[in-house]
């Protein structure tokens, strides 16, 4: 048996149990993590709150919540090469499978790697679903190149904050948007220029980028358009927020710039989590942990993050770094 943070029914943090459940075993190409710290995101409240119709379709309850996970591989699948027992790895529990929000979890082991060995499992639990939402839309959908020109919307949120130190460690040039007290935390990830959104216009100040990233948890089609309206001819809009379809307006916008714009789902993959996870131990990119959280305080974990104020990221802590045996 373990402990896990299930849900039975969908609604505010209060319906998020703290409860007993059997431990997982994993499938022929699954791995078993025993998890030490686990990601809060906010696709963990979206899901909890059930209000997306999008995803509401592929939501079985009861559920364990949770999609970010550092941990201790306990035992591998029949099929499982690369990975051994005692490996501390990081990476995206199925989705949206049983999560990390527990003491272990079964998950495809092409969704994991070795952890960045300069991390401990509270900071590489920050990383993977974040890290990788914003590869997969820079890089997968992006194409971003060195030398090109990007600008990254939300660029201090989760996503963004990762976003513009990979854009950076590849060479991009970086023109970020924050809010006022973000701009100096946004010039130490290494943007090279910042908008204070609440006081500029981006759109007046910025033309010619090869490719926008939305990373903002702003559902809007008009900003989009805004966005779309700085981007060079042949241009790249892509957005994370996959939830959020793109209207007649922006595909209009986006012909008359000759301008692909793309949504961009997160692709767990194991080679790009080793790749960041080597940014990481080269130095190149560092985790910004706003607030770690005990298992039981989840509840607190998911209003923080609600508020959509945190820089940096939220950590549930399921198990002290010295309780490894």
């Amino acid at each position: 048996m373990m402990k896990a943070i299930r849900i039975h029914e969908f609604g505010g943090p209060e319906v998020m149990k703290l409860e007993e459940v059997e431990r997982p075993v994993p499938a022929a190409d699954e791995i078993l993590v025993k998890v030490f710290a686990s990601g809060v995101n906010p696709v963990d409240w979206v899901i909890r709150n059930g209000a997306n119709e999008n995803l509401r379709p592929y939501l079985t309850l009861p559920m364990t919540l949770g999609w970010d996970a550092a941990g201790v591989v306990e035992e591998t699948g029949s099929e499982v090469t690369g990975f051994q027992k005692g490996d501390e790895v990081f990476g995206v529990p199925n989705f949206p499978g049983d999560g990390s929000y527990a003491e272990y979890c079964a998950a495809k082991a092409a969704q994991f790697a070795l952890k960045p060995k300069s991390l401990n499992f509270n900071e590489a639990a920050g990383v993977p679903l974040a890290a990788l939402t914003a590869w997969t839309g820079m890089f997968a959908h992006g194409k971003l190149r060195a030398g090109q020109r990007i600008l990254i919307q939300g660029a201090t949120d989760g996503v963004g904050s990762f976003a513009v130190q990979f854009a950076k460690a590849k060479g991009a040039y970086v023109i970020g948007i924050a809010s006022t007290n973000n701009l100096e935390y946004l010039k130490q990830l290494g943007a090279d220029e910042v908008i204070d959104y609440k006081t500029q216009q981006f759109e007046d100040l910025v033309h010619n980028v090869d490719v926008v990233l939305e990373a903002s948890p702003i559902r809007d089609n008009n900003e989009r358009i805004k966005a779309v309206s700085v981007l060079k001819e042949g241009g790249l809009f892509v957005s994370v927020n996959v939830d959020f379809p793109f209207n007649d307006e922006l595909t209009e916008a986006l012909a008359r710039k000759n301008a692909k714009g793309e949504q961009a789902p997160n692709q767990p993959r194991k080679e790009w989590l080793n790749e960041i996870a080597q940014l990481i131990d080269e130095g190149k990119v560092k985790v910004n942990i706003s607030k770690i959280y005990p298992l039981a305080q989840v509840a607190e974990a998911h209003r923080e993050s609600e508020t959509w104020h945190v820089r940096g990221k939220l950590v549930l802590e399921i198990k002290k770094e010295d309780e490894q045996v």
